[in-house]
Order: C-alpha cells, then structure tokens, then sequence
C-alpha cells in the first residue's frame, strides 16, 4: 500500500470514528430525514443564491439554460412547502418504522477508497436504471402520469428547488430505490452516505437550469453523463431524456436527444 493510499484511508477511518462517537444522532429515528434535509437544502443553496443574482448580473446569466426564465419567492416557497411536507408527513414515519425493524450497524473498520468509489458508482448506474424504467414508464401510461408524475412537470424551466417538488408516490419510488441499492451491495454505512450525498447532489444539478464550464457533464467523456441540459430538454421537449444522470438507457431506447438550449443556439 503506498503512502497516498494510507493516507486516503486514514482519513476515512478518522471520519468513520468520528461518526460513530455520535452515535446517539446516528441511530435516533429522525437522523435519516434530518440528513436527507440538511444536504439537500444544502446542494440547493448556491442555485438559490445564483437565481437570486441572476437577473442582475449578466456574468451568472450567460450560464443560465433558460435566461427568459425567471425564479420568484412564490415559486421557491411552494416548492419548499412541497418538500417539508413530503418529509414529515412521509418520510418521517417510515424512517421511524425502519429504525425500529432494523437497528443501525456500525462495523469498526472504514471501508477503503477505491470500495467507496467503485460502490457509490455501482449505486449510481443502477439507479439510474431503476429510475429511467420508472420515468419511461410513467411517462407512457397516460393513467400513470397524470396520478403520479404530472406533478412534476408543472415547470418546464427547472430550477434546483424543483428537484423533489413531486407526489408522494415518486417521493416514495425513488427513496426506496436509493435505500435499496447500497443493501443489494451490501456497501458499508459510510459508503451509502456517500452515495445519499453524491445522488442528491447530481439530482439537484440536473434540475438547478446552470450550465457551468465546469458541471459534471462537462467532466465525462464522450457524452456518458447528461446533466442540466439533458434534464432540462426533458422537461421541454417531454418525451425524451428519461434517465437522470447516464445517456445510455435514452441512446438504446432512442429516447436520447441532443438539441442545443435556446442560449447556446
């Protein structure tokens, strides 16, 4: 083991025994909402400040996918009305149930980088399986989008705050499939809280309506990865980009469309 990856270790294991000295908030029922809360708010932050900014500086602008559009507080507060509500009137009681039927495992050893890594990627691409299904689904059964995921859709200019403005039944599919996977790879707890973050993080990026020089699509070759552009054409053109983050399920099921944004044409 060289002394880059002893290192890399090491600092995972000082962050896996600082979280487990705070066991007390780490195996209280409300922890997981309260986490799920605290990042989300926290990933949806700097866009909320940017759309706050954007109408008067024209160096934030230029990176807007939808310039024309614009964020209001009343739009802002519906959605963060939605999203509370959602949490405590939902997410709440079943986070409650879980810490009951199944008590949280704290092994004593860290998991090492490249676990993490190669875990937290694993969960990414079968969620994205899991949701692309979902969203193709929903999207074609007339019945099944108009009860569950019309919602949505009521902006067709996201802005970060939309990203889990939704029914509960979404709200409710796409927690499971996030709880689910890091179980099916049996990740340790440090790793499905990377995982958590990581996923709420992109979710928010696709929906936050900045296209930056630097935004994750940008960063994966060959056009793997779709982000802000490739969600926000979802959200214009409709049927078309249902997986949230890869492009592969959209090329295979000619779903896929690569239309520049009205600021970039």
């Amino acid at each position: 083991m060289t002394s880059s990856e002893c290192t890399q270790r090491l600092l995972l294991q000082s962050l896996w025994d600082w979280l487990r000295d705070q066991q007390t908030v780490l195996r209280s029922p409300f922890f997981p909402v309260l986490f799920s809360l605290t990042v989300y708010l926290s990933c949806c932050l700097p866009y909320a400040c940017l759309d706050l900014l954007c109408s008067r500086l024209t160096l934030f602008r230029r990176f807007k996918i939808q310039p024309q559009r614009k964020v209001t507080w009343v739009m802002a507060w519906r959605c963060l009305r939605k999203i509370f509500h959602n949490h405590v009137c939902f997410l709440l009681p079943l986070s409650v149930m879980h810490w009951y039927w199944k008590p949280v495992v704290s092994p004593p050893l860290a998991p090492d980088v490249p676990s993490v890594v190669r875990d937290v990627l694993a969960c990414l691409l079968l969620f994205d399986m899991q949701y692309f299904l979902w969203h193709l689904l929903h999207h074609k059964v007339p019945w099944l989008y108009h009860s569950f995921h019309k919602e949505h859709h009521l902006n067709t200019a996201t802005f970060s705050l939309t990203t889990e403005y939704t029914g509960v039944w979404e709200m409710l599919s796409l927690s499971f499939f996030s709880m689910l996977n890091p179980a099916l790879l049996n990740c340790h707890p440090l790793t499905e809280m990377f995982f958590f973050i990581t996923n709420i993080y992109l979710s928010v990026e696709a929906h936050s309506g900045y296209e930056f020089p630097w935004s994750p699509h940008n960063l994966v070759p060959f056009g793997l990865y779709g982000g802000a552009q490739h969600h926000d054409l979802h959200h214009l053109k409709f049927k078309v980009n249902y997986a949230p983050y890869f492009t592969h399920w959209d090329r295979l099921f000619g779903t896929l469309w690569e239309e520049k944004t009205q600021n970039e044409e």
